[in-house]
């Protein structure tokens, strides 16, 4: 048994570190500790002797599973290497590789995101003659997301439709027909999306007694980090895991549950003592992050709430500023005030990398980010695609794939159409032909192909022969195949290859860390890899508050908090999403370590183009003044783009084709002030602006205004 102390612990940490018998939820204030409790009780359980392999931790991403389990290593040793953790979609795959025979699967079934789903359902859409006359019928991501968001609020296609796509119901028979083909698409091609990881392993429990019963032994301790993201599928996995012994630990923040969007259901935490009823409750309060003036606001945030566990955020951190709020002008004297507190935060030392700009959406950073952009200050903005996500990638994990599933159709479909002459309809006959065959690799060598594609498509039979021969770990497998794919990957990304091939040199370094196939692709499905700088740069760092969740920083700016902003104006009033927003709120204030400012424009400019006065959010006016510092407005020297008088109706107007002539004065929402130079062809025209220098436009998507 290994040694194992606790003393460092606070009194309610080791409370749920060693309460191991029944079920307990731990409320976990921001700050809290949380993590440190998660790994003090693995620790704890592994010290009282219990086997490693009785214990499940789930997570929401797979960093955090791994740190979890490398600071239990520290405390009682690589005993916890053989703990079972990770996210609820990685440890799914593992169980279903088992079990998938039960369910009607091959073990070797193959996992797709959300650019292979929504190929596919561009696919079957074209197939099916569905849209091609109704410019109005919704795209191939907007069904997904309607396939997918039904699955995860578990509610029927019908009902998600009604509540939030209602101007879709026309359309309503024809997705239904398209979702009954894709999910006969992921069956007859061994497929399963994300969504079809968590169903299948609720089927798997609900379907099979004796498999159920046998992971409930095997997992005879479960832990859930972040329940308050779990959607009704992961609840009930949970469920059904510990109903032979109820010994399941679930630790959140009811105040931080902000994902409904991807199905996340806030009433799971606070439904959990009705579907355990004799659970222990415990509250970790004691916050370690943020000092006393920070947490007394962010508990006043939350008081309101109409639904919650009671609880008071302290901390021991002696010090500290009062947070700040800042009521600008408009928007531009918002950014210049967020850009002066920004210079001021480095010169006192701050470490740009340690200061954080959140908003509630992307767009709101706009004006910053080009003030940031004409001062040189370097800042990173938080999102982007993964570096798997890209076309040129897709390209490169087709052959992979197909080595495991020679029966992933899309993978085939992808494979084809890198040859010369190859179009859709020829590479999706030679997939139907593959993927029925009782071999897919001899019916390769068996395709009827025309005289003009035969050479490339020896060359594609020869190139696989070799590769199914070779007894090489990944790495060599993906040398392999860059061999064969650069003269293709050059003559299909003709225009930016040089750029792409960087990103296919970090998949092959980060392939070489791999022992088998399957691990690699599984691993950069379920949990795919960002593109970007390096994360050591001292840069300034921009982020919507959702990117942010998890992370905190010594000085956060929380910006745009206008009345129909934040809240946005779509969440109702005093309803389930008028209380996530408040959440959301919360959840950007409990970032900040030692400086939170609160901005917001007192005008704005909404769709009609014309300038309104707006008032600070009404979640800010809630909280007691005496908690914050309220700055009165400055006199500044503003730039001559951004002055500009009051916008009335007299003052200001749209501008059309005929006002536009070289010389006159214009004014455009994000570079301000210039003046008309030429006019060009197809309704373009060129502007030099005070600030930004020249630039051309398009009438119709400018939007000027006269001045």
């Amino acid at each position: 048994m290994p040694d194992y102390e606790y003393d460092t612990l606070n009194e309610a940490q080791r409370r749920a570190v060693t309460t191991t018998t029944g079920p307990v939820l731990v409320i976990a204030g921001a700050g809290s500790g949380k993590t440190r409790t998660l790994v003090h009780r693995v620790a704890y359980l592994l010290a009282e002797g219990v086997e490693p392999w009785h214990i499940l931790l789930l997570t929401f991403t797979r960093k955090a599973a791994q740190e979890m389990l490398w600071r239990a290593a520290s405390l009682v040793g690589n005993f916890s290497s053989q703990v079972t953790g990770g996210t609820f979609h990685a440890i799914a795959n593992n169980l279903l590789r088992r079990y998938a025979d039960l369910l009607g699967y091959p073990s070797s079934f193959s996992i797709i995101d959300q650019a292979d789903a929504e190929g596919i359902v561009n696919l079957l859409k074209s197939s099916l003659g569905l849209g091609r006359e109704n410019r109005q019928f919704p795209s191939k991501r907007t069904i997904v997301s309607i396939l997918s968001g039904a699955v995860n609020r578990s509610i029927s296609i019908e009902d998600l439709i009604d509540r939030h796509h209602s101007h879709l119901a026309e359309h309503l028979d024809d997705l239904l027909t398209l979702y009954q083909h894709y999910q006969s698409y992921k069956r007859q091609h061994a497929l399963m999306d994300y969504d079809d990881l968590l169903v299948n392993w609720r089927r798997l429990l609900i379907e099979q007694p004796e498999a159920r019963e046998a992971l409930s032994r095997r997992f005879a301790y479960i832990m859930v980090d972040e329940y308050q993201d779990t959607n009704l599928i992961q609840a009930e996995i949970v469920r059904l895991l510990a109903a032979s012994h109820n010994n399941v630990m679930v630790v959140g923040d009811d105040s931080q549950s902000i994902y409904s969007f991807r199905g996340a259901d806030f009433h799971n935490i606070m439904r959990f003592p009705e579907l355990f009823p004799d659970a222990t409750l415990i509250k970790l309060e004691e916050n370690y992050r943020s000092s006393q003036p920070i947490l007394s606001l962010t508990n006043a945030i939350i008081e309101a709430a109409a639904e919650k566990y009671a609880k008071t955020l302290f901390s021991r951190i002696e010090g500290g500023d009062k947070p700040k709020l800042y009521a600008a002008q408009d928007e531009r004297d918002e950014a210049l005030f967020v850009v002066e507190a920004i210079q001021k935060l480095v010169a006192d030392g701050v470490p740009a990398r340690e200061i954080a700009v959140l908003f509630r959406s992307g767009f709101h950073s706009f004006k910053l980010e080009l003030e940031l952009t004409s001062l040189g200050f370097d800042f990173e903005k938080r999102g982007g695609l993964k570096l798997t996500e890209s076309a040129h990638m897709k390209d490169v994990l087709a052959f992979l794939r197909l080595l495991v599933n020679p029966r992933d159709g899309l993978s085939w479909s992808r494979v084809f159409l890198q040859l010369d002459k190859i179009g859709p309809k020829t590479a999706q006959k030679f997939t139907a032909a593959l993927i029925s065959a009782a071999d897919p690799w001899q019916e390769l060598q068996a395709l009827p192909v025309s005289a003009s594609v035969r050479v490339g498509f020896a060359g594609l039979c020869r190139f696989f022969a070799g590769l199914r021969q070779e007894d090489a770990p990944p790495l060599a497998l993906y040398e392999k195949i860059l061999e064969y794919y650069q003269p293709v990957f050059q003559r299909l990304y003709a225009d930016d290859y040089p750029k792409r091939q960087k990103d296919l040199d970090q998949l092959k370094s980060i392939i070489s860390g791999y022992a088998d196939i399957q691990s690699f692709i599984d691993d950069t499905t379920l949990d795919p890899p960002d593109t970007g700088g390096s994360v050591n740069r001292d840069r300034l760092v921009l982020s919507t508050i959702h990117s942010a969740k998890g992370l905190e920083f010594d000085a956060v700016l929380v910006i745009g908090l206008a009345e129909g902003r934040f809240p946005h104006s779509a969440a109702g009033i005093m309803g389930a999403q008028w209380e996530e927003e408040r959440r959301l709120l919360y959840v950007a204030a409990t970032r900040a370590r030692k400086h939170l400012w609160f901005t917001y424009p007192g005008e704005l400019m909404p769709p009609d183009r014309m300038f309104k006065r707006v008032a600070m959010s009404p979640f800010l006016g809630e909280i007691p003044p005496h908690l914050y510092e309220r700055l009165r407005p400055r006199h500044r020297s503003i730039p001559a783009s951004f002055a500009r008088p009051v916008a009335t109706a007299t003052m200001i107007k749209a501008a059309t084709a005929a006002d536009l002539t070289p010389g006159r004065r214009v004014s455009h929402a994000f570079f301000g002030a210039g003046t008309v130079t030429a006019l060009a062809s197809e309704g373009r025209l060129d502007v030099h602006f005070d600030r930004h220098g020249l630039k051309t436009l398009h009438l119709d998507y400018a939007k000027l205004m006269l001045l």
